[in-house]
């Protein structure tokens, strides 16, 4: 699977490298620019590295997970307080983006590598945020029996239906304006978070909403001891 994974990203990640070195050469090399060419080059390469740097984000967390399950070192963790740092996080990147988390009273405590999970929330929320185009996020927690589930609901654009069976395969392409190049791997992240959730003996679904789109996903909890 991660070699699958490492494969699907080599040609887009030279795609954004090329267009970072040509719009900082154009800016370096022409003077005569305006500063209103200057600036749009200059936004085209910070859009593109900051692209690179979840593209590098999402490959680090394929290396540290290895191939199999038990390679893991998996911990119980709070669960609401690795969705409330993702949340931080998020908020910093997005600040247009209204993010909400709710968790229940009690305390959840989920055998995972926080890292990991940290990635898989960060993801989905891009998702949301880049694909689409969501103005709220609400990031909820709950119990299910011995299962911890995290959703991410937003109110979007939604799944385009004919996506919705690749959506966790690696393949799948954002949609781009015409002029677009078609580089953007929305595919890359959902299949990360698959593969990270599988790994974590959980499960990841997703479907579209009345109004945005749904992706929730399942993680077995620490079962406590019974008293003897």
């Amino acid at each position: 699977m991660r070699a699958n994974l490492l494969r699907s990203v080599s040609h887009d990640i030279r795609t954004p490298l090329t267009s970072i070195v040509g719009s900082t050469s154009a800016v370096l090399e022409n003077p005569g620019l305006s500063d209103r060419e200057q600036r749009e080059l200059l936004e085209n390469a910070r859009e593109e590295a900051q692209w690179l740097i979840r593209v590098v984000e999402n490959l680090l967390s394929i290396t540290r997970m290895g191939d199999a399950q038990d390679r893991i070192a998996k911990e119980p963790e709070p669960a609401e307080e690795v969705l409330g740092a993702a949340a931080q996080k998020f908020r910093r990147r997005f600040p247009q983006v209204n993010v909400t988390v709710s968790a229940p009273e009690e305390l959840l405590m989920v055998p995972m590598d926080p890292i990991l999970m940290e990635q898989v929330l960060a993801n989905l929320l891009e998702n949301a945020a880049v694909h689409g185009r969501a103005a709220n996020i609400a990031l909820l927690l709950e119990a299910e029996e011995t299962f911890a589930r995290v959703t991410v609901r937003d109110d979007g654009s939604g799944i385009p239906k004919g996506d919705l069976d690749s959506l966790f395969d690696g393949r799948l392409k954002s949609r781009r304006p015409p002029d677009g190049d078609g580089k953007r791997n929305m595919g890359l992240g959902l299949s990360v978070c698959r593969a990270i959730v599988l790994a974590h003996g959980g499960s990841i679904s997703a479907k579209n909403l009345p109004r945005g789109a749904e992706f929730s996903f399942r993680l077995p909890m620490a079962i406590q001891e019974a008293a003897t």
